[in-house]
């Protein structure tokens, strides 16, 4: 759960007190809007400016938003520097906006860090086997029905 328990943060009865999930969700929500924006921006700059089909923007949103949610995610792990709302804000709301395959390379690397290799490696498996799948099977679907 992505609320701490604590001195420093939310209590787990966030959830039950309406004007704290509201503010949560607002966080998570203008860091999604401002990270979507810039995922858009980036993209559409990159691919823009790069000869040929491989999509060089997509794969600069994936590295880039690795590299900061990996940055964040030992901040965050080793200090105090940032309340638990900045970090709905940063790591959820913009980073989540900007890429989603950035949570999966932090969880992956948590993964990887509590000694689950064979974990990991399955996350890594899954997660490519059954999205490329589910793109397959979305378009798939789509072309059936239409």
């Amino acid at each position: 759960m992505f609320i701490k328990s604590g001195p420093t943060g939310p209590s787990a009865n966030a959830w039950y007190d309406p004007p704290v999930l509201m503010a949560q969700i607002l966080f998570v929500g203008m860091g999604g809007f401002l990270g979507s924006v810039a995922r858009y921006l980036l993209v559409g700059l990159l691919q823009s400016v790069s000869a040929g089909p491989f999509p060089l923007g997509t794969l600069a949103v994936n590295v880039i938003g690795c590299v900061a949610v990996g940055g964040l995610s030992q901040v965050l792990e080793t200090s105090s520097v940032l309340t638990s709302d900045a970090r709905l804000f940063l790591v959820i709301g913009l980073l989540g906006g900007f890429t989603t395959f950035s949570a999966f390379g932090n969880e992956t690397v948590g993964l990887l860090r509590q000694g689950g290799g064979s974990l990991a490696g399955a996350n890594v498996l899954a997660n490519v086997l059954l999205a490329l799948g589910g793109v397959w099977l979305g378009r798939t679907t789509a072309q059936f029905l239409g």
